[in-house]
């Protein structure tokens, strides 16, 4: 019979650190006595934790909290210069690499464009290798210092050992894409899928903060979603949960990239929204030199002028609609955050988005969801890489060498501290 667990008091200390290390990076500045508030810490046991996090240089005092007569307390926040990390997007169309400190302000940055129409996964390696050695070069960083590198990327990502990635969109057949980095650089490699790291960003710091039940829709080339389920990142059995764009919204429709018909994807991707505006010019459209960012646009602008693009937008958004819609009627989120490049780039039309969903959803849960944009912009997939790295060295209690748990949102416990 096996022995049961036990929880030791280097494990209550850990465990102690990495609350409150979370609080003061999500919720700072913060002084102590709101650390051990928000983390459930006595107030001996956030002081212990302080003084050791301070001469660490984990943490920084960061001014004092204006005072109505008592003593000033200081305020905390992570030290930004403590370490760095980079966080990586995996576009169809580029590759953007970028560091940060740990204040998540951008201190270097590398885009390159994929240059074919189809990446292949050896210069997808080739392309984020480039892009962290510039990064590290410009800003002049000691590669001992990088924390990590969190990279966003397209297709289920399936965490094994090494994290494999399944992009059936883009040809990617169970490519092992960790592994392949992990033989070029002696960093530590974190991968998800980018839908999950945009909408990791959006929780932590962007238009889904302070939701419990919330669903993060990234539009772009293709459709994918981050589904927030009490307070954490649902996966389903095989970290696959969220590909709304290939949920089936017309039978025996369209066909789209997977190979599959009637996708969503095949009715609101930004290929299929360029692609149906030819159809309905009967002609293909000139080249644009904004690519098909810039050909999106064009239909954008031109809808009042060009029936074409009136009808197309019209169609997107009931398409759109209808998904957004399922995803009230199945997930019941608070709040439903349209982001990526196309959500963008429609951003003006979430009204008529809105007005659309209203006649597909169910009235209950319809009348307690918000529709609304993302906050954060072109490099959020990259921000919300660049917090994987982050968020384990926050659930290891940011100890050296040490791995927290596979965790990529987590809420604050509370309940008794144990241990200083």
């Amino acid at each position: 019979m096996p022995r049961p667990s036990t929880t030791t008091v280097r494990d209550l200390r850990l465990a102690n650190r990495s609350r409150a290390l979370w609080q003061v990076f999500l919720n700072g500045p913060l002084t102590r006595q709101e650390i051990g508030a928000l983390a459930g810490l006595s107030p001996a046991t956030v002081s212990n934790l302080i003084t050791a996090l301070l001469e660490e240089g984990v943490v920084a005092e960061v001014g004092l909290e204006e005072s109505n007569g008592g003593r000033p307390r200081g305020l905390l926040q992570v030290n930004p210069d403590h370490g760095y990390v980079v966080g990586v997007d995996v576009g169809e169309t580029a590759v953007l690499v970028e560091l940060f400190d740990l204040g998540l302000q951008v201190r270097a940055r590398h885009l390159s464009a994929t240059g074919t129409a189809r990446l292949h996964p050896q210069d997808a390696v080739d392309q984020i290798i480039d892009g962290i050695a510039s990064v590290i070069d410009q800003f002049g960083v000691d590669e001992q210092r990088i924390l990590g590198v969190g990279i966003g990327v397209p297709g289920l990502v399936e965490h094994r050992d090494d994290a494999v990635v399944h992009g059936q969109s883009i040809g990617w057949d169970a490519v092992p894409l960790q592994a392949m980095l992990r033989s070029r650089t002696r960093l530590p490699i974190l991968i998800d899928n980018g839908a999950k790291t945009l909408g990791q960003a959006e929780k932590w710091f962007g238009a889904a903060r302070g939701t419990d039940n919330a669903v993060i829709v990234l539009l772009g080339v293709g459709v994918g979603t981050c589904i927030i389920s009490n307070g954490e990142l649902y996966r389903g059995a095989t970290s696959s949960a969220g590909e709304w764009g290939h949920t089936k919204i017309v039978v025996g429709g369209r066909t789209c990239r997977c190979g599959a018909d009637g996708c969503l994807e095949a009715y609101v991707g930004a290929d299929a929204v360029a692609a149906r505006y030819e159809q309905l010019r009967r002609r293909r459209a000139p080249v644009s030199a904004g690519g098909l960012e810039g050909r999106i646009a064009a239909i954008i602008t031109g809808r009042d002028r060009d029936p074409a693009a009136a009808r197309v937008l019209e169609e997107t958004v009931t398409y759109l609609g209808a998904g957004i819609a399922d995803l009230v009627n199945l997930f019941n989120p608070e709040r439903v955050v349209v982001g990526g490049w196309l959500g963008r780039a429609i951003g003006g039309l979430l009204p008529d988005i809105h007005e659309a969903a209203s006649r597909y959803a169910l009235r209950l849960p319809f009348s307690r969801v918000e529709i609304v944009k993302a906050d954060l912009g072109k490099d959020a997939v990259a921000l919300g890489g660049a917090t994987l790295p982050i968020a384990r060295l926050l659930s290891a209690g940011a100890v050296p060498g040490r791995r927290g748990p596979r965790q990529l949102f987590r809420s604050a416990g509370s309940g008794s501290d144990g241990v200083a």
